[in-house]
């Protein structure tokens, strides 16, 4: 295990299209909490979501209650509720107004690896902690509270760090996974062979 490290990602690093952010977010260090209780996960797998300009988006039909933070800055979470079951952390990209976002899909927990095991108690092992974004979410304790809150912030209580750039031959890319709209863009980026990674899973529509 590593210690949480200090130096965070700029608001600038951010400030660009999503799908240009999400690759270069691997190997970064999503931190949450403070001191003894803090989390942190090297990111391992992400997915671009583009706004307007993309179907598969939640800012695809215009700002709701619900989305409002991932219209908002760059450089902020944007949590959302899914499946009526778990929470799902972003990372606001682009211009303000636009509704960028990168969700952060699965990592390996590299410090609080206690502290994630006692809220991930059905985990089998240690990379299962954060293989897919409702554990992730889990694991790091995020839920809707924690939406809209600045992760360039050092006094924040989500952070992002620079951690280690992957090289650009161990990064994979293909479609994203469990979206009914624009499935097959390759936006969804993750470390090649890592095993921390989730299973691709193609939507499934529902029978009524």
């Amino acid at each position: 295990m590593t210690s949480v490290p200090d130096a965070l990602l700029p608001r600038s690093f951010f400030s660009r299209p999503a799908h240009v952010v999400a690759p270069e977010l691997l190997g970064r260090v999503l931190v949450s909490g403070e001191g003894d209780a803090a989390v942190a996960l090297r990111i391992t797998e992400v997915e671009a979501y583009e706004g307007g300009e993309d179907p598969a988006s939640h800012g695809w039909r215009g700002r709701t209650p619900r989305n409002a933070s991932m219209f908002g800055p760059p450089g902020h979470l944007y949590v959302y509720w899914i499946y009526g079951m778990h929470h799902a952390a972003n990372l606001v990209c682009g211009t303000e107004g636009e509704s960028h976002a990168v969700l952060v899909r699965a990592g390996e927990v590299v410090a609080g690896q206690v502290e994630a095991a006692c809220r991930r108690p059905a985990a089998r092992s240690p990379m299962e902690l954060a293989k897919g974004p409702g554990r992730l979410a889990d694991a790091l304790g995020i839920t809707r509270a924690l939406d809209g809150v600045d992760i360039c912030d050092p006094h924040s209580p989500v952070r992002t760090a620079c951690g280690a750039p992957v090289r650009a031959d161990l990064i994979m890319s293909g479609p994203r996974t469990g979206v009914s709209r624009a499935h097959d863009i390759p936006w969804r980026f993750w470390i090649s062979a890592d095993p921390t990674v989730s299973r691709y899973r193609r939507h499934t529509p529902r029978r009524r």
